[in-house]
Parts: C-alpha cells; sequence; structure tokens
C-alpha cells in the first residue's frame, strides 16, 4: 500500500513538471512578463497538491514538497522557490497539527537553500540541483537527529530521504532531457529555415538571370540546367535533359569543346571556352563559358559546373574591332607592299619592251611569269589579311601559316636589316584553328619584333610540340625589350608603349589566342630583347 503511494506522488510530481515543458512547446516564454512569478505560483499549487496527497506511516506524514522548491531553485531562482516554499509551508501547516517543528524545518531549508543559491548563481541548472539536494540531505539529517530519534528505526527515516531525492532526479531527468530536445528542435528548425531562406535566394536568383549555369557528367549529358536557358535558347526542360550537350553545339566548335572536357577531366582544372549554342529556331548564339570541376571525396571528377553568358552582341562588337585593327595593319604594310610589287612590275615593264623589240626569248617568259606570281601572292596574302571571313575552324598545318605570315614582311625585313630564324620540328604539326585570325596574331607579334629592333637584327620563331599535347610556338626578337614591372598590362585595351600607338592589337591577339583555348605570354629585359610564347592544343 505505501509503494503503491509512492507511485501515485511521483507520478503527480511528474505530471506538474511535464505540464509546464508541454506549455513552453507551444508559446513563447519570453513574450509572457513575469514568468518567475508566474512559475512559482504554478509550481506552488502543485507542491500545495503534494503535500494533500502525503504518505502516512508510523504516524508521520512524508510528502515530495522539497523535491518542487529544489527544483525551482535550481531552475528559476530565489523569488520563484521562496514563493513554492511558502505554499508548501501553508499545506504543510494545514494537514499537520505540529507548527513549531513544520516552521522551524521551513526556515532552516529556505535559508539553506537562499544563501546556498547565492554562491551556485552561475553554475547550470543541473549543478544547481545536485548541490541543493545535498544541502537537503545534510540538513535533513541534522534536524531529524536533533527532533527524533533516528537510532529507533533509521531506515524509515532513509527511505523518506530517498524518497525526496529520487523525485528530484527524477524530475531533473525529465526536465534536462526536454531541454536537450527543445535545443535540439530550434537547432534544426533555424536550419530549415535558413535552408527555405536559402532556397528562396536560389529561386529568386536562378529564376532571374540570364546566366546560363547548366551540370553535366562524364557522358555530356546535361543533368540539370537553370530556367534561363529556355529564355535564352527556346528550349522545355524535356527537351535538354539527358541528352548530349554536343548535339547542339556548331560542327566547327564541337572538337574543341569535347577536347576541353576530357582535358578537364584529365587536369581536373578549371577551363574556359567559347562556343556557339543552337537556338531553337536554327539561329547560334555565342556563348563564353567557364567550366568547373566537381570533384568527389576521392578527387575524381563527378560533374562539370558550366556556366555561360551570351556574348553575341559583343561578338559583333569585337569582329568590328578586329576588322578596324586589321586595316590599320594592312595600311602600315602598305608602303612595303607597293615597293615589293613595284620592283617586279620594273622588271615586267623592261622585258615587254624587249618583246616589242622583238627579243622572244624563253628565259624572259619564265621569269615574267615568275615576276607576275611574286605579285599575285602578295597581292592575295593582303587580300586575305584583311577581307571579313567567317569563322572556321579547320586542320592547319601551323608551319605553313607560319611561313606565309613571314612572307609579308619580306619588304620590311630587307628596309630594316632583319633576318628570320626558322625552326621547326620534322614532323607536322597540326592544330584546329581560324586561319585568318591566327594570322593577324602573328603579324601584330611580328610587327611589334621589328619595331622594337630599330638597328636590325635576327627574329627566332621556334615551333615544337610538347608532351601535354600542346603547340608552342616561340618568338625571340632582339629589341629594345620591355621594362619586366609593365609585362602584366600587356594586351589590357589601349594600353601601349609606343607613341601612335591604340593597345589594341596586342589585346585582339589576347582575345584571338583565348578564342582557340590558348594562351601567351611575355618575357622581357630591357636592351635584351622580348620572348614571346603561344601555346594552342593540338588537333584532336
Amino acid at each position: 500500500m505505501v509503494f503503491l503511494e509512492y507511485i501515485v506522488n511521483l507520478s503527480v510530481f511528474s505530471l506538474f513538471v511535464i505540464i509546464p515543458l508541454v506549455i513552453h512547446s507551444f508559446i513563447n516564454y519570453k513574450q509572457v512578463t513575469k514568468v518567475r512569478l508566474w512559475a512559482g505560483l504554478y509550481a506552488g499549487i502543485f507542491t500545495f497538491i503534494l503535500v494533500v496527497l502525503s504518505i502516512k506511516q508510523l504516524g508521520y506524514s512524508f510528502d515530495l514538497r522539497f523535491a518542487s522548491v529544489i527544483l525551482v531553485f535550481a531552475y528559476l531562482g530565489n523569488l520563484a522557490g521562496l514563493i513554492t516554499g511558502g505554499f508548501a509551508l501553508l499545506a504543510r501547516l494545514y494537514v499537520s497539527g505540529n507548527w513549531y517543528v513544520d516552521i522551524l524545518g521551513w526556515t532552516i531549508v529556505m535559508l539553506g537553500f537562499s544563501f546556498m543559491h547565492l554562491y551556485i548563481s552561475r553554475l547550470t541548472s543541473i549543478k544547481k540541483a545536485i548541490i541543493l539536494i545535498g544541502t537537503y540531505v545534510c540538513i535533513y539529517i541534522l534536524f531529524v537527529s536533533f527532533f527524533y530519534k533516528i537510532n529507533d528505526n533509521p531506515f524509515f527515516y532513509l527511505e523518506h530521504l530517498l524518497f525526496v531525492v529520487s523525485g528530484v532526479i527524477f524530475a531533473t531527468f525529465l526536465i534536462e532531457s526536454y531541454a536537450k530536445l527543445y535545443r535540439l528542435n530550434n537547432k534544426l528548425s533555424y536550419k530549415y529555415k535558413k535552408v527555405e531562406e536559402s532556397e528562396s535566394k536560389y529561386r529568386l536568383i536562378t529564376e532571374n538571370t540570364f546566366d546560363l549555369i547548366a551540370v553535366m557528367d562524364k557522358e555530356n549529358s546535361i543533368s540539370y540546367f537553370l530556367p534561363s536557358h529556355k529564355i535564352v535558347f527556346g528550349y522545355e526542360e524535356a527537351e535538354l535533359e539527358g541528352l548530349d550537350l554536343s548535339t547542339f553545339i556548331h560542327p566547327d566548335d564541337v572538337g574543341m569543346f569535347n577536347y576541353t572536357l576530357t582535358r578537364m577531366f584529365d587536369n581536373k582544372q578549371y577551363k574556359s571556352i567559347d562556343f556557339r549554342f543552337q537556338h531553337k529556331n536554327g539561329e547560334w548564339i555565342e556563348l563564353e563559358s567557364s567550366c568547373m570541376p566537381v570533384k568527389k571525396e576521392d578527387h575524381s571528377i563527378e560533374h562539370i559546373v558550366i556556366i555561360s553568358r551570351d556574348i553575341s552582341e559583343r561578338k559583333k562588337s569585337e569582329e568590328i574591332l578586329l576588322q578596324s585593327e586589321k586595316l590599320a595593319i594592312i595600311g602600315e604594310l602598305a608602303a612595303g607592299v607597293a615597293h615589293e610589287i613595284r620592283n617586279p612590275l620594273t622588271t615586267i615593264k623592261g622585258f615587254v619592251q624587249l618583246y616589242k623589240m622583238g627579243n622572244n626569248s624563253a628565259d624572259y617568259s619564265d621569269l615574267l611569269l615568275s615576276e607576275l606570281d611574286r605579285i599575285e601572292t602578295i597581292t592575295s596574302e593582303l587580300l586575305f589579311l584583311g577581307k571579313p571571313q567567317a569563322i572556321q575552324l579547320k586542320h592547319t598545318n601551323i608551319r605553313e601559316l607560319i611561313e606565309s605570315t613571314l612572307d609579308l614582311f619580306s619588304p620590311q625585313v630587307i628596309m630594316n636589316d632583319i633576318q628570320f630564324k626558322l625552326n621547326v620540328e620534322d614532323s607536322p604539326i597540326i592544330i584546329t584553328c581560324e586561319k585568318n585570325q591566327l594570322k593577324q596574331v602573328f603579324v601584330n607579334v611580328i610587327k611589334n619584333a621589328i619595331e622594337a629592333m630599330k638597328d636590325g637584327g635576327k627574329i627566332h620563331i621556334n615551333l615544337r610540340k610538347s608532351s601535354d599535347s600542346q603547340c608552342i610556338i616561340s618568338f625571340q626578337d632582339q629589341g629594345c625589350g620591355i621594362p619586366e614591372e609593365l609585362l602584366p598590362r600587356l594586351g589590357e585595351p589601349f594600353y601601349t608603349l609606343k607613341e601612335k600607338g591604340t593597345g589594341l592589337g596586342l589585346m585582339i591577339c589576347h582575345k584571338i589566342i583565348k578564342q582557340h583555348n590558348g594562351s601567351i605570354t611575355y618575357q622581357s629585359k630591357v636592351n635584351e630583347g622580348t620572348f614571346i610564347e603561344i601555346m594552342l592544343p593540338l588537333a584532336s
């Protein structure tokens, strides 16, 4: 029977602890003013109920009133603890006739808890509860030893003490478990809120950007893309998802695109590439793309994120700039070309006069044809350089392209006492390029070298293959050189070291080399000449 009463008291006490925890789950207690006062009143009312349900044994009444007081002192502080203790005293006086002992015991316990709380106020609640339990045990043993005959039935008093201590321990376990669960729930709620905010921001960006972001796997299949693809290209999601990206790329750009991605999977490094993508209506859109590898834990590449931008309008502007730069170069070459053409024309004129005089030697005919071929070669190269042409990437022997470019400078070489030294590997070096654009790069580089060599000299040109499937073209002049601190600025728009230069020549060279997925670097020292190295991928 006594055991059952213990169970009932502990159950009621547990209910007293659980109810505010449940309420706390549904309301924000921070919005309630004087929360400690209300909590103390609530605990006091339940303590009154616990005293009414006290256990009667051997003429004494035992209850869990001080378990409530310990909890309130530990978790809510002195004010709430004293309020709860006040209700506990009133309830005890209501059910017991021994007022003197009850008031004295209550006073000692309250003073002990209050003074102890001043010293432990900065500790955690669970540590406070443990210390207050120890305080209560000490006061209880001393008080019972003084007012009662503890030796007559020590287990009786020990049983009551364990009853109170077990109530505090069980309630503390409930509160701490709830607190841990509450903190975890708050943490999860906070993270969930952050995820929602992040998703909202992401959706806002992805649904309102004209930049194109796609995720591609090793098979070149598109696994994800932004809604902007529909706006820019006109395709629905179902028309793109899972398809090979190469099917939408211009045939002239597919080889370069696949080569770049293959190198990415091998080198695991960031790459940039320009290519043309077909709109649903059949038009070709110029794209500038940055490709970034997404690595797994074993550092292998799982996906490639491709961030692209429509640069069709910019390309048109660059073409206009490119053409104007070509015309400027042609203008600079015109004087030398005129001189180069005048020489064979003088020869032809003389032999025509001989023909009129009746001298029809076959040797003269061969010489006439040779001079006419020379004029045709010079004019063809000049027209080829200046004529606007559609971009056509083709396999090209880089040696032949260099040699045809050098032919353009025959007059300048003679007039400026320059010698070209071309060093090429025996095996053919084939790259995929737009010949006219690449020739413009070589013209710019060689023209700059000639202009830097006021006293003449040699220009060494080397062509070779690297171990990583690159064609390396280097130019070494013996000119005045460039200060090293100025080298990083070469290629900037309108930055020039020439008195009448525009700075657009090298800028266009950089653009062309980038479009061919290559690189250009400079080394130079004043009065020691300049070394320029261009790297371009070999044809796959």
